[in-house]
């Protein structure tokens, strides 16, 4: 049996332009702690290989400290760790993985056609970007001999992908004989999926960078049993993106926004949308008091200006038709049946008057 942690994306020194300069400053060096924590979990939980699936860098504008803790997180580790180069830290030259500083337990892989180690129990194959795009599959014509030992392959690739970032094909997958594929470049943990006889998973990123990230973000915990293998995600983000939506009708804003935000982890970054009835609000006000609730926080005002619901009620026309009738269901109504008509009525005047309406 052997265990694999694997991880992709980290875009290390990503510049978090959506953030203050002193937040994107704390963020960049929190992600270099993402390294040790996925150091301690490769030694608490005893991996037998780490592998890196590309988009380690999130470009070469990469800080001295941010290259040395990332050498220094990987030569902790008492396992091979392999990596294969992404779209955005591809590999040539004069890039920071032809240094001479790697630990020695650092297997780099720099040609884009997939390359063979052997490691005790297992065949290990990688390969590179070698360019900013590539136009053909990281499996193009790869098919594993074949023998005793499982094999396995790091690299980074777009499963069912159009574009120009090594799209890669589910049959190209099923028929490449690998027992394991570790995927980089898609953000979001796809889990565990199988093609045939091989199983492949992309990790997702490591720490979320905007809105479009959301949720929890780490690792997976790749457990190979013979030909099984099963898969364990793993959270080590230090802190997640999320969106809330804070329905303000019949409420006092600034307590209805602390409300929401009280359930929620005070490290987080918070996009919250403010929906619902309300009359003129003081956002700034509001985002104050909710301000300590989160980390960074921004507030979007998507609420409605209140308005009469039977204001037409005795007009004749369809409308006065539709609401006397609406009136009449409600009166004999209680508790959530009576919030259900009141929200239906929202949408029928909506419908009436072709405008729009969200409860």
């Amino acid at each position: 049996m052997l265990h694999i942690l694997h991880a992709a994306d980290l875009h290390l020194d990503a510049p978090f332009a959506a953030l203050t300069a002193e937040q994107a400053r704390q963020r960049r060096s929190e992600q270099r702690l993402f390294l040790d924590a996925l150091a301690d979990t490769a030694i608490e939980k005893g991996a037998d290989l780490v592998l890196l699936s590309g988009d380690l860098l999130d470009s070469e504008q990469t800080y001295r400290e941010t290259a040395q803790a990332l050498a220094a997180a990987l030569g902790r580790i008492p396992a091979p760790v392999a990596i294969a180069p992404g779209n955005h830290d591809f590999y040539h030259p004069a890039c920071l993985y032809a240094a001479d500083f790697w630990p020695k337990n650092v297997i780099l892989f720099r040609e884009p056609a997939p390359q063979r180690v052997e490691l005790p129990g297992l065949d290990l194959y990688g390969c590179a970007f070698t360019g900013q795009f590539r136009d053909n599959s990281p499996l193009a014509g790869f098919q594993d001999a074949g023998g005793d030992k499982p094999a396995v392959m790091v690299c980074h690739g777009d499963v069912d992908g159009t574009g120009r970032y090594g799209s890669i094909s589910r049959q190209e997958i099923a028929q490449s004989g690998l027992t394991y594929l570790a995927l980089g470049h898609v953000h979001s943990c796809s889990g565990l999926q199988r093609e045939g006889g091989t199983y492949w998973a992309y990790p997702g990123c490591a720490e979320g960078r905007g809105f479009d990230e959301l949720g929890d973000k780490g690792a997976l915990w790749i457990t190979l049993d013979g030909a099984q293998v099963t898969a364990q995600f793993l959270p080590l983000c230090r802190r997640r993106y999320e969106i809330l939506e804070c329905d303000l009708t019949g409420k006092e804003p600034a307590q209805a926004v602390t409300a929401a935000l009280a359930q929620g982890r005070g490290e987080d970054i918070c996009r919250l949308i403010l929906t619902g009835e309300a009359g003129a609000l003081d956002v700034s006000a509001l985002l104050a008091a909710a301000r300590p609730y989160r980390w960074a926080l921004t507030v979007r005002d998507h609420t409605r200006v209140p308005q009469d619901l039977w204001a037409r009620e005795k007009e004749d026309s369809l409308t006065g038709l539709f609401l006397r009738d609406m009136r009449w269901r409600m009166s004999a109504a209680q508790g959530e049946e009576l919030a259900t008509l009141e929200r239906a009525v929202r949408y029928g005047l909506a419908a009436l008057e072709n405008g729009e309406d969200t409860p």
